[in-house]
């Protein structure tokens, strides 16, 4: 089979290698259909962040079941299903609290494990999501993607009724807004610094649009004044500069949930720290996308979206390629900002 390698020095390439086979009871074949790239694989591909090399990375993907282990009972040969990557212990004390990611003895399918940029893969039967009929494998390959910000909006208790403000319009931020009007929020705000991706955002469901890099961060609270109270607010961007103006633009008693991942230290003024405490301010961290009963109520949910046709990919999506290609521009994101999803595609 084809797989797209990462070595240690960054490189991208495409090797044949022997098709997995199934080894325990528990195992799933999956031939794989799509597989997206994640910010998260940026360090992976080009800071030396993997776990070992050569490594083939993908943990965003979807595919066919093509064989099943004796002990599997989720799945059956040719059901659809999207990749569950985190494999928790299930036994320790935060997973027999349902707190399955926050185990500390987990796996990751493309991080601890190879992952989904190969044309075959076989995984643990808790990795795969079977997915409704109604429901595709390009869309399949989005799952990981948009739960991790239903996990941040299931952690804040919802946002029907609530002034939701996303930070961020990125893959996750665009799949949360479009979540948060599927859930009932009264108003979205999207905040950026790319015109281009306020304006997308809007398209997808924001009623209100703030360009952070052009607008000071007084206009956009004045702006924001009626929408002060019962608000929440997601920073996806994960910079410092972010969670700074998602402390300061927050209204009383605002939740502010932390979805982005920080690669910078982040130092606070005395003066924002003190917003914190003097706004009341909740703080949300959220950390993947994982709740009970395995794999939790956000996968659910995003099944519920696609099969009610409430979630648009199309906007999206950068580019879809065979694994020559995938591997050819995955290489060129080094240094670039990730416009769009890239995606692999199997051959048929």
């Amino acid at each position: 089979m084809k797989a797209v390698s990462i070595d240690s020095d960054g490189n991208a390439y495409v090797e044949n290698k022997a098709t997995p086979a199934i080894e325990k009871p528990d195992d799933v074949l999956v031939k794989v259909a799509y597989s997206g790239v994640c910010g998260s694989d940026i360090p992976r591909i080009f800071a030396k962040g993997a776990h070992f090399y050569p490594i083939t990375l993908g943990h965003e993907f979807s595919g066919k079941v093509v064989e099943t282990g004796s002990n599997v009972e989720n799945v059956t040969p040719g059901d659809s299903v999207a990749c569950v990557p985190l494999l928790p212990c299930f036994h320790c004390e935060e997973c027999q609290r349902g707190f399955y990611s926050l185990c500390k003895q987990y796996s990751f399918v493309g991080s601890r494990s190879h992952g989904g940029n190969a044309e075959y893969i076989v995984v643990n039967s808790n990795n795969v999501f079977k997915l409704p009929q109604n429901v595709s494998l390009l869309q399949g390959a989005f799952f990981e993607p948009i739960t991790v910000g239903l996990h941040a909006l299931l952690l804040a208790e919802g946002c029907e009724n609530k002034h939701v403000v996303v930070i961020g319009a990125g893959t996750i931020g665009l799949l949360a807004i479009q979540c948060a009007k599927a859930m009932g929020a009264a108003s979205i705000t999207a905040i950026d610094i790319n015109t281009n991706k306020i304006d997308l955002a809007l398209q997808l469901g924001a009623t209100h649009g703030h360009n952070s890099l052009t607008e000071p961060c007084e206009d956009i609270q004045k702006q924001m004044h009626d929408r002060r109270f019962n608000q929440l607010i997601l920073e996806t961007a994960g910079t410092p500069q972010t969670i700074e103006l998602a402390i300061n633009i927050a209204g009383p008693k605002a939740q502010i949930a932390l979805v982005g991942t920080l690669h910078h230290d982040l130092t606070l003024s005395q003066t924002t720290f003190g917003l914190i405490l003097r706004k009341e301010l909740k703080i949300i961290g959220s950390w993947m996308n994982y709740s009970q009963s395995w794999p939790g109520k956000e996968w659910q949910l995003a099944a519920n979206f696609f099969s009610n046709q409430q979630i648009n990919l199309s906007p999206l999506i950068a580019d879809i390629e065979n694994p020559e290609k995938f591997a050819e521009k995955m290489m060129a994101l080094k240094g670039k900002p990730m416009n769009g999803k890239l995606l692999m595609q199997t051959e048929d």
